[in-house]
């Protein structure tokens, strides 16, 4: 069963996530790529991700610089869901060449 975390929990675990921030209810990440493929090949991949593990993030996409917002909604907050895809993506956008904005 999957629960919302505590702040403290949240806090702790993204001292392991340093491409994410907290915003509320939600993390947030900025990573651009090298280039629009790079961004686009990432986007793709964590769509896999995300995929196997039903957990789906609102992304937005400008050229290169990709922005990742993730949640969930139906716990009113961060469970570790959202910490288990913001490191799948974290480690897919190393593999890409992607850094932080």
């Amino acid at each position: 069963m999957v629960r919302q975390l505590t702040d403290e929990e949240i806090g702790r675990q993204l001292g392991d996530l340093p491409d994410w921030t907290r915003e509320g209810d939600a993390i947030v990440a900025t990573l651009t790529a090298p280039d629009f493929p790079a961004a686009i090949a990432l986007v793709r991949d964590a769509a896999d991700e995300a995929e196997q593990m039903n957990h789906h993030p609102d992304i937005d996409i400008r050229w290169r610089t990709t922005r990742w917002l993730l949640t969930t909604h139906d716990k009113g907050g961060l469970t570790q869901l959202d910490i288990e895809l913001a490191h799948r993506i974290s480690d897919l956008a190393r593999n890409h060449g992607i850094t932080t904005s």
